[in-house]
């Protein structure tokens, strides 16, 4: 009977790829160098991150299935194919850790139905990077994602954010669309009690790399300019 194929979790720089060799173990690569198949958000951008680690092969033969918010749960299951018939994969985001914040879960999950074995690598993901460096509770927090967008919504919700982290004593990270980023602290800082602690996380890795925690009280009189940076969010007391 025929072994089947790993799924590799592969972590991608979370901004522009000469750090890759900073932020990402040898082992990675040596991984990597060995798969041919590979299931991306996007193959534009799976191509360039391969080429900039050297992949020892061209990457024209390598073959790449596109997974996104429009893929077919069917095509997944067509993808997993590879591994039943021995081959092994390589599972990447567009940027950071696979699965976090991220659809390849669908892929993973299913990948554990079936039994396979599913590797994850290590790498740089932008929200524990954020938590660990805010000084905020590491032992009991939640990641909300993207937050509403219509402003009723959003006050509503952050005000919910507010009271955990007062009576569970629970920090709260949450994320936005990077052109919207300063939009949000506007109204984070007034909508939230002056108290309240803010960390905002911004390029993390790179080297324009920011990540400051500041009390709302302070973030209002020195507001940061993030238009179109990626960042992380948290607040806590």
């Amino acid at each position: 009977m025929m072994k089947p194929g790993k799924l590799y979790l592969i972590p991608v720089t979370l901004g522009d790829l000469e750090s890759a060799n900073r932020v990402l173990p040898a082992f990675n690569k040596e991984i990597i160098d060995k798969l041919e198949l590979f299931i991306v958000e996007q193959t534009r951008t799976a191509r360039r991150f391969l080429s900039a680690l050297g992949h020892p092969s061209p990457i024209d033969q390598l073959a790449f299935f596109e997974l996104n918010k429009h893929t077919n749960p069917a095509h997944i299951e067509l993808y997993l194919q590879h591994l039943s018939n021995g081959r092994d994969m390589g599972l990447m985001s567009e940027a950071g850790t696979p699965c976090i914040a991220d659809p390849g879960s669908q892929v993973v999950e299913l990948a554990q139905n079936k039994g396979f074995h599913v590797i994850p690598l290590v790498g740089p993901n932008s929200l524990l990077l954020a938590l660990m460096a805010s000084g905020f509770n590491g032992q009991h927090f939640i990641f909300h994602g993207y937050l509403p967008i219509d402003k009723g919504l959003l006050v509503k919700k952050l005000k919910e954010m507010e009271s955990q982290v007062l009576k569970k004593d629970q920090t709260q990270l949450f994320i936005e669309t990077p052109y919207r980023n300063n939009a949000l602290v506007d109204l984070i800082v007034n909508t939230c009690q002056p108290t309240i602690k803010l960390c905002i996380a911004t390029d993390i890795t790179l080297s324009t790399e920011q990540i400051k925690t500041r009390t709302l009280h302070d973030w209002k009189k020195e507001k940061p300019q993030l238009h179109k940076k990626p960042t992380v969010f948290l607040l806590y007391k």
